[in-house]
């Protein structure tokens, strides 16, 4: 096996990881219109991380293998050009935002009311990320495996 052209933890995505996700999008085409639609989302995310920052993509690859590893389910699309990934229904429960895009500090984990995430009457739904680590990635793995996991408790009416 070949040694990767970088380390998934610090500089994005491997060659091998590129290559295999190729690989995955020519597999989803050829499954027939269902497939050929989640390749068309799966490839439109990853060219527009590819247009990001060296910074911002960085971040926006590991955000994008830690989701589509913690949540499989999810299908990926662009949400107002950015990378995002929607459940059964096409509805957004988790995306990035790079910082670039609208000359912010940081980059943003944003997760939509789809996502489970309910902790009493007042939760967090976005992240700043700044840098990525071990415990970064950890932390993103628990949201997005709790935004999808759990059911959605009914709010109390207004």
């Amino acid at each position: 096996m070949p040694t990767p052209t970088a380390t998934p933890s610090d500089r994005g995505f491997t060659a091998e990881e590129r290559a295999a996700m190729k690989e995955r999008t020519a597999e989803l085409r050829t499954e027939g219109r269902k497939g050929a639609k989640k390749a068309d989302g799966l490839k439109a995310v990853l060219d527009k991380i590819a247009e990001m920052s060296p910074q911002d993509r960085r971040l926006a690859e590991r955000v994008h293998v830690t989701v589509t590893t913690t949540a499989p389910d999810l299908t990926a699309k662009t949400w107002y050009g950015m990378p995002a990934y929607a459940n059964d229904e096409g509805k957004v429960v988790v995306y990035f935002q790079c910082a670039e895009k609208f000359k912010s500090r940081y980059s943003t984990l944003g997760f939509n009311d789809d996502a489970a995430l309910d902790d009493g009457p007042m939760w967090p739904v976005s992240f700043a990320i700044t840098d990525w680590s071990s415990d970064v990635e950890k932390r993103v793995t628990k949201l997005v495996r709790d935004a999808t996991s759990r059911r959605l408790q009914p709010l109390p009416p207004r």
